[in-house]
This record gives C-alpha cells, sequence and structure tokens, in this order.
C-alpha cells in the first residue's frame, strides 16, 4: 500500500499556524485562562482534502500495518475537513485487550460489517488460571498484541520524523490500556463478582501483577515515545499528565469496593507515570469523591452523562479543580441552562 500520496496531501493541508492557536487556546483551558463557561473550540478554517482517502475498516487495519497507519492518519484528515477543535493524533489502534492478551486470554474479532475493534475471552481455568498467572508474573510484553502495538507505534514514529509539517502537530498517544481493574475483569470474566467477595487476596495479587505490567509496558512505550508531560493528547483531547485510566468497570462495585480494589492500583500509575485523567463509561457517581482525591489526577471524561448525577460529578470535578473533557454538547448546555457553574472547566463537544 502507497501511503505516500496520503500523507502528502494530509502535510500539505496542515496550517501550521491555526494548529499552534488551537493548541495554545487548549492550554489556555487547562490552565484556567479560557473566559467563557464552557470550551468548545474549532479551527479557524476547514481544510477538504485534495484526493479521495479510503475507508479502512477495523479488521483490515489490524491486520495490515500500512493499513493501520492510513485508518489513523484518515481520522486527521477528518478533523482538518470538519474544521474540528480536536487536536490531531494517532495511536497503535488494537482496541481493549492490547494488555489481557499479553497474558495469553484468546482474542474474539467481530465480522467486518460491524466494524468493531476485537475483544478476548476470559482465560480458561479460572482461579488455577489467574493463580499461575500471579505466580508467573509480568508476562514478555510482545506477547498477544503487544508486538503489533510496538511496531505500530515504531512506524507512526518514524513517519511523523520523515514529515516535519506532521511531527509539529500530529501527536502519538498511548495505546488503549485500560485501567488495572478492566484488565482483571476482561482476563478473569463475570466469576470476577463472586471472586472478589470470596478470594479477595487472589484478586488484589492479581491486580498487583497487572499494575507491573501496565508500568512496564508504558515505560517501554514512552521508551519509543517520549512522554509530552506537563500534557498529552488523548482523543484529540488535551489533558496534564501522561496517562488516560479507564474504570469502566467501576460501575459494577460499591465505593467500599472501588476504595479497596481500584484506587490503590490507579493511585499507583497516576503516581509513577506522572499523572493524568480518568475515563469511565456508565455510572461513576457513586466514586466519584474517591477518584477525584486521588493525587495526579487532572481531568474526567465520562462518556454517559445521562447515567449519573452530574451535579455530583459537578461537584468532585469543576469544583476541585479538575477539568471534564469531551461531556456531549447537550449536557453541557442542559447544566448552563439550569443555572450551574462550571467554572470554566468543561470541554464539550
Amino acid at each position: 500500500m502507497n501511503l505516500t500520496p496520503y500523507l502528502d496531501d494530509l502535510a500539505m493541508r496542515v496550517d501550521l499556524l491555526g494548529e499552534q492557536e488551537l493548541q495554545k487556546q487548549w492550554l489556555q483551558f487547562l490552565n484556567g485562562a479560557h473566559s467563557q463557561p464552557v470550551f468548545s473550540p474549532r479551527r479557524r478554517r476547514a481544510e477538504p482534502p485534495k484526493l479521495p482517502w479510503p475507508d479502512i475498516s477495523v479488521n483490515e487495519a489490524i491486520a495490515d500495518l500500512d493499513a493501520m497507519v492510513l485508518a489513523q492518519f484518515r481520522t486527521c484528515s477528518q478533523v482538518l475537513e470538519t474544521g474540528s477543535g480536536a487536536i490531531l493524533c494517532v495511536r497503535s489502534n488494537y482496541g481493549t485487550s492490547i494488555i489481557p492478551s499479553l497474558f495469553g486470554v484468546e482474542l474474539f474479532f467481530m465480522d467486518d460489517k460491524h466494524n468493531t475493534l476485537p475483544t478476548s475471552w476470559p482465560i480458561a481455568g479460572g482461579r488455577k488460571a489467574i493463580r499461575r498467572l500471579v505466580d508467573a508474573g509480568v508476562p514478555n510484553l510482545e506477547q498477544g498484541l503487544g508486538a503489533l502495538t510496538l511496531e505500530a507505534g515504531q512506524k507512526f514514529y518514524d513517519i511523523l520524523g520523515f514529515y516535519p509539517e506532521l511531527d509539529s502537530c500530529v501527536h502519538l498517544y498511548h495505546p488503549d490500556f485500560q485501567g488495572p481493574m478492566d484488565i482483571c475483569e476482561v482476563i478473569w470474566g463475570s466469576d470476577l463478582f463472586l471472586d472478589i467477595v470470596d478470594e479477595p487476596d487472589l484478586v488484589k495479587e492479581f491486580l498487583h501483577v497487572i499494575t507491573e505490567t501496565y508500568l512496564a509496558f508504558m515505560q517501554r512505550w514512552q521508551s519509543m515515545v517520549p512522554a509530552e508531560q506537563p500534557w498529552s493528547v488523548h482523543w484529540g483531547m488535551i489533558h496534564q499528565g501522561s496517562i488516560m485510566l479507564r474504570d469502566d468497570s467501576a460501575m459494577n462495585f460499591s465505593p467500599q469496593m472501588f476504595a479497596e480494589f481500584i484506587e490503590p492500583y490507579d493511585r499507583r500509575l497516576l503516581a509513577e507515570l506522572g499523572g493524568g485523567a480518568l475515563h469511565f463509561c456508565g455510572r461513576g457517581d457513586h466514586y466519584i469523591h474517591l477518584a477525584a482525591s486521588m493525587p495526579g489526577l487532572t481531568a474526567v471524561n465520562l462518556s454517559q452523562p445521562e447515567y449519573n448525577d452530574m451535579e455530583t460529578i459537578f461537584a468532585h470535578t469543576v469544583d476541585k479543580g479538575l477539568h471534564i473533557l469531551g461531556l456531549p454538547q447537550q449536557a453541557a448546555d442542559e447544566a448552563l441552562a439550569a443555572g450551574r457553574q462550571l467554572q470554566g472547566r468543561v470541554h464539550a463537544w
């Protein structure tokens, strides 16, 4: 696959001054210098492509490294075409089972028609299999999807180095490493929700190994792609710190369980990797007070505000100096219409 025409097209369309101005707006927002209640930036102009870009399916991208590169840079092309306020960025896009695959889970690919990232089956063997994984310690980082993830990252890094126009404004962000409990649930399966009561020590031992693995893989990634501290890009948004943790599994646990089985491991990753942001799907208002208190947490991204008491979310985020990133515009508008002060700390799409 010849990538050159598409990369040339993207490089020619980049408005360097416009990209610098957009980045400046984002950093002003993060530094508390945004004067409006909600931050919703746009580029100063749209830049449509000069040639048609092919639509690459998820499965095609996973099967072929050049297709992965083209699919990711196509997202940048679409951002320029629409004039969006998203920061240009690419990643090794292999789904949520990158770290679980290091532990030997069987990957599950959806049919092409669904165009969805792969997931995986839980490890076979129940608690005995988990005990073996605990005893084995940190796995080989190039097992499963590990080698592909690193190879793609190196290719992105090399391409950006070859195109100065892109290198100056396209950010290579870390893959979807999830968070310790999310990884644990994917590997363990639904039995986790009983075993966490019956075998809490085994769960904690496994979370420790997972956290060590996350650290090792993230440090390997950062040795190839140095962190942009004190800030990073993720999903087209800038946040302070270097990582975007995922706590999707947390909606299934009580605040007490969050404090015992999730917070200590998230807290360690934030401490050792320079801080960062937290994403969660579903409900999080029951544990947001605990998550927001973690040192090094700078922002929250929640995908489904409709499942949350947003007053509770706002009280433990924007009122305490944390930013909310990627809030749906409707949720921001509803808060403002109700007279809620957002402190200039909410970014909305």
